[in-house]
């Protein structure tokens, strides 16, 4: 079968399709054919070494397909043909945080594409606890563009910080993946979003996806934007995952007793904070990662209400995995690019 993988770290030069063996399914397992899989800036990060991984490696996190053969020990409702789509995660089973549904927490939890082989394949052969019935409503490109993402906004917003009605949220980058979930995932809640982009191009495509304000950052400051906003108040909850660049506009745009949340570092991890200020205001710093099986059939829940749509910026063959991983790296995507096999 044919699979991207990396063998070394480097640019878009050390992708490549390989040919390899066909996995072979266990008893507890679902053979997926895989029809789409979609990128993250994780895979970039993964391609350009960003950590240790072991090499080589499937890429990819994110994927949906149709079910090919089913382990005679699986006793979930599956049959094959059903169209499915892939928790972007893996974990123990069995240790407390697993018992009670907070895999995320699980000291052996692991993400495809960084600790355990990818999905960016034409087959994978996984556990039947991570697959899920494609939402109804979806195509299987769009059932491939939400996992990983909607799962990190749906627990950075819903679990972590308790978005509530009438909350005031900071959303940065409308245009990414976990943004454009974030933004659609607060409205259903009934919070105010503000978010940010880069262009007048986005900021039409944010409109759409029904945020109350929109920031172009590269014309307006963004802690002044949101205090003038917010009657010089702030804001309640700080969706971020930029990192450095955006760190202290994050900090001046948090009210006081708000709650800055943080899943990822796109622009570097290395960031400073008065702590005098952090405690007089009564404010907290939250971190999150990913989300959990429950977090799962929430949101599919969310889809098939229509109260959340994965968003596609383009569609590339797979055979054009360098193109598509270029467009992701130049931020040029408004949502998610998709790999189709």
């Amino acid at each position: 079968m044919k699979a991207i993988r990396i063998h070394q770290h480097g640019n878009t030069d050390v992708l490549k399709i390989d040919e390899i063996e066909k996995p072979v399914m266990q008893s507890d397992e679902i053979l997926v054919r895989i029809s789409a899989a979609a990128l993250n800036h994780l895979d970039i990060w993964m391609r350009n070494g960003l950590r240790d991984i072991n090499l080589p490696i499937i890429m990819g996190s994110d994927g949906a397909g149709i079910i090919e053969s089913i382990g005679n020990k699986v006793e979930e409702n599956f049959k094959i043909g059903d169209e499915v789509v892939i928790m972007p995660f893996r974990s123990c089973g069995d240790c407390d945080f697993c018992k009670n549904r907070k895999e995320n927490l699980c000291p052996q939890f692991e993400i495809p594409g960084e600790s355990c082989e990818g999905v960016m394949a034409e087959y994978v052969s996984i556990p039947a606890k991570y697959v899920f019935k494609k939402p109804k409503g979806l195509s299987i490109n769009e059932a491939a563009a939400y996992p990983l993402t909607a799962l990190t906004a749906y627990h950075m917003l819903v679990e972590k910080t308790k978005l509530k009605k009438g909350d005031w949220i900071l959303v940065y980058g409308a245009s990414s993946g976990v943004g454009s979930m974030a933004i659609q995932i607060a409205k259903a809640k009934g919070a105010i979003v503000i978010t940010t982009v880069g262009s007048d191009r986005k900021e039409k495509l944010a409109q759409k996806l029904g945020a109350d304000y929109i920031i172009n950052y590269k014309k307006k400051s963004i802690g002044r934007e949101v205090k003038s906003l917010t009657d010089g108040k702030g804001v309640d909850i700080v969706f971020e995952h930029t990192g450095a660049n955006t760190w202290l506009e994050s900090l001046r745009s948090l009210k006081k007793g708000g709650k800055l949340v943080t899943c990822g570092a796109t622009t570097g991890p290395i960031v400073k904070i008065d702590l005098r200020a952090l405690f007089i205001k009564h404010q907290q710093l939250i971190g999150s990662t990913m989300g959990t099986s429950q977090d799962m059939q929430d949101i599919n829940e969310l889809i098939e209400s229509g109260e959340l749509k994965p968003v596609i910026d383009e569609v590339f063959d797979y055979r054009d995995i360098k193109a598509a991983h270029t467009r992701l790296e130049k931020g040029e995507q408004f949502g998610k690019v998709i790999i189709s096999f």
